[in-house]
């Protein structure tokens, strides 16, 4: 195991919590892209893989938990862009 590989994934995972938090309450996606949630996503997912195929150890929760994190944030990400389209929608009704 790798304890600058487990530092980076701790400190880049840290900050999913407080987005998902922001994505949550704020039910707004200002100042979020799509495509960069799906590019982490699918780097998380790609670094999963090799931890299971070919190097198993503590780190690859870390991958998991991370990955599954962001794939919260695009739900949420998703969720939002639909609200606002609704949103819109009533307005222009009125």
């Amino acid at each position: 195991m790798s304890i600058y590989e487990a530092v980076m994934l701790i400190c880049f995972g840290s900050a999913w919590p407080f987005s998902l938090y922001k994505s949550y309450t704020s039910r707004q996606n200002a100042g979020k892209s799509g495509l960069f949630l799906a590019v982490v996503f699918v780097g998380y997912v790609s670094g999963s893989i090799h931890k299971l195929l070919y190097s198993r150890d503590a780190v690859t929760a870390l991958y998991l938990l991370n990955g599954a994190m962001v794939f919260a944030d695009l739900l949420l990400y998703a969720r939002n862009a639909r609200l606002a389209r609704a949103a819109l929608s009533a307005a222009t009704q009125k």
